[in-house]
């Protein structure tokens, strides 16, 4: 420990506490003890080697002290001082004082700076200047924060989570959460691990950090706040407001199989499933409880949420039957009453019947425990042993859902984990974390990885191709565009080589429709003539107008600075912001992974034909993506967006009718 006062105190106070019993150092000039433990006025006076220190000094003193300890050959070293790079906005010297710091420390591994630092609960070690709640475990998740304050929050948790790491990186000056991540994964103790992330460093890093989870079966869950600044990079088209400042950060989590969830007990939640029983199988749940109210709450809440509840096949029925008799309704979720109350035998074989069925992937057992200081929760142990039994029976993963995090007890999570049995504390928060852990596991089923995401850039695009343009270079890469031609307002009585009826849209504007640039439907050359001249703008474009279209879609592609290129996929032409009906991938994509796209839109019955009309050109509308990909991939060094608005989608082809591009200059 290097420095004094409080912190200096509570490190080694600390380090008492957790149980370690290695030699601890303190170091401070004027100081005689810190915490009780002798001090030495500088590093030179420590003999021997150093493992690890916590550096407790003013930023411009850290530098020096990272030099020595990096000369000496020290392990690695928390770097507690804020003021670096993450305050840069106040202090015009704090991204110089990072640099330097990066520098000094060498080869030598240093967290931070500003954060707390780490605590190793397995091996009852921490260089940590607070109080924390966690206890030693033989095995257990690792959560990784870039909030010291949200850590020593998460581990004040009596949800039973058993914590192995619990580490912060602060603004991630050498050692980024994703590697830090991969470190404590590959502990054969971790089962699995839990990120809240403020921003992205390394994406290359994160997605290795992902291909190691996959190979090991350990999920990771997320909180991710903040928004990217791909908002602000892209203001003249649709696809950035309908993507959303956060879409890029939930599109490269989900790509990743990296779950994403909103709240620290959701992600408490999630991490006791993939702990006890790792990702699930699927989203099929079996809920059963002794309550028609907590049955319909449990129906309720799973609305929005990506759960289902499935049917009971015929044999469940027939088990169920015999075992509650012809009084109670059988559904999922199942209101299994108190007729079978204290009778564990029969308990047992309603819970296994549930969960046996052949849609599920987690049997779900709500209960509510009494509070053992006032009551007494005896009378509820026919709930654990008929869980056991179900466990035994089905040999699918089992959960007791309790309605609220107060009436599923610290103690009690232990024992349930112990038996295997996941502990899941509060309705919503508990469906969420299901609803997380499948997709994991969904992720973890498919085959082969995901290729590389295309790297952002960080430019600033300032030029805008015209219209005709931007469609001439995406044609080149595959897309279908209409016969058009470009006539100035003098040129517009001359004879076309298009067939009517026909479009014309002034060129120069970005939202033409808005400044009424757009003339559609035009039958005639006079009526084109009439058009031009009260429209008033100096060049139109004029092209085929698709008569036969059935559905207007809008893609588009944004460059995140913070998570790569964003392709959206949405309704378009005049409907875009009427329905808001988008999804969001990160390139590159895969034929399939737009045809699964596809579906995820509320008009997408239209393609497939809906009430009688015919169906579109669906392999079109993935050619059109493809196109699109292929023109980013040759230009994401200077790319900042492209829009397709609308691409008209017929029975027989996927027409681009509006194009937007925008790039950096060249230089």
């Amino acid at each position: 420990m290097i420095g004094g006062g409080f912190w200096g105190r509570s490190i080694v106070e600390q380090l008492l506490k957790i149980g370690y019993k290695g030699v601890i150092h303190t170091v401070h000039p004027k100081a005689s003890e810190v915490g009780g433990i002798p001090t030495v006025a500088n590093l030179a006076a420590i003999g021997g080697p150093i493992d690890a220190a916590f550096i407790g000094v003013n930023r411009e003193a850290t530098i020096g002290v990272v030099a020595e300890l990096a000369e000496r050959g020290c392990g690695g070293a928390v770097c507690f001082a804020s003021g670096f790079l993450e305050s840069a906005a106040e202090l015009s010297d704090g991204a110089d004082l990072q640099n330097q710091l990066i520098a000094a420390s060498g080869d030598m591994p240093i967290i931070g700076p500003n954060c707390y630092g780490v605590i190793n609960y397995f091996d009852q070690f921490c260089l940590w200047p607070d109080q924390h709640g966690g206890r030693p475990v033989d095995r257990g998740v690792a959560i990784i924060t870039q909030s010291s304050n949200i850590m020593i929050n998460i581990t004040m948790q009596n949800r039973g989570l058993p914590i192995g790491y619990a580490l912060t990186v602060g603004n991630q000056a050498k050692i980024d959460l994703a590697r830090l991540g991969a470190m404590v994964l590959a502990d054969p103790r971790v089962s699995a691990l839990g990120l809240h992330i403020e921003g992205i460093n390394d994406i290359r890093a994160l997605e290795d950090l992902a291909r190691l989870a996959r190979e090991l079966g350990k999920g990771i869950v997320a909180i991710k706040v903040g928004k990217s600044d791909q908002a602000r990079s892209a203001t003249i088209s649709h696809t950035a407001s309908l993507a959303g400042d956060d879409a890029g950060a939930d599109a490269l989590l989900s790509r990743l199989g990296i779950g994403r969830v909103d709240t620290i007990a959701a992600m408490i939640e999630t991490l006791k499933i993939l702990h006890v029983v790792g990702p699930l199988g699927g989203n099929g749940v079996a809920s059963m409880s002794c309550s028609g109210g907590e049955a319909s709450l449990m129906a309720d809440l799973a609305i929005g949420v990506d759960i289902c509840y499935p049917s009971l096949a015929d044999s469940q029925k027939t088990a169920l039957r015999a075992a509650l008799g012809p009084k109670v309704a059988l559904a999922n979720p199942l209101d299994y009453h108190t007729y079978v109350w204290g009778d564990g035998d029969a308990m047992g074989q309603t819970f296994a019947a549930m969960a046996q069925g052949p849609n599920v992937d987690i049997g779900v057992v709500v209960a509510d425990f009494p509070r053992s200081d006032r009551c007494d929760p005896s009378a509820w142990d026919c709930v654990i042993d008929a869980v056991g039994t179900a466990k035994q029976i089905s040999g699918k993963p089992i959960a007791i859902l309790s309605s609220i995090s107060e009436t599923l007890d610290e103690p009690l999570c232990d024992q349930l984990i112990a038996d295997g049995v996941v502990p899941l504390c509060g309705m919503a928060e508990g469906l969420s974390a299901i609803a997380t852990a499948a997709r994991i596991g969904k992720h973890f089923a498919q085959r082969g990885q995901p290729a590389p995401v295309l790297l952002p850039n960080s430019l600033d695009h300032e030029t805008v191709l015209t219209e005709r343009d931007a469609k001439i270079e995406l044609a080149k890469h595959g897309l279908v565009i209409p016969k058009s031609i470009v006539r100035g307002a003098e040129q517009v009585g001359q004879p076309l080589d298009l067939l009517f009826p026909v479009v014309i849209k002034a060129q120069g504007i970005a939202h033409k429709t808005d400044a009424g640039g757009v003339r559609i439907g035009i039958a005639s050359h006079n009526a084109l003539i009439k058009a031009a001249a009260e429209m008033g703008f100096e060049s139109y474009l004029i092209e085929e107008m698709i008569t036969d279209g059935g559905l207007d879609l809008l893609v588009g592609v944004v460059c995140d600075p913070a998570h790569g290129f964003m392709l959206t996929l949405a309704a378009g032409g005049v409907m875009t912001e009427i329905l808001a009906d988008s999804t969001t991938l990160i390139l590159p994509v895969t034929r399939d992974d737009v045809d699964h796209a596809l579906d995820q839109l509320k008009i997408a019955p239209l393609l497939a034909g809906y009430r009688g009309s015919a169906p579109l050109d669906r392999a079109a509308v993935i050619d059109t993506v493809m196109a699109v990909q292929s023109y980013v991939t040759n230009t994401q060094a200077r790319l900042g967006e492209v829009e397709i608005n609308p691409v008209i989608v017929t029975p027989s082809r996927a027409v681009a009718v509006d194009a937007l591009i925008r790039l950096a200059q060249e230089e």
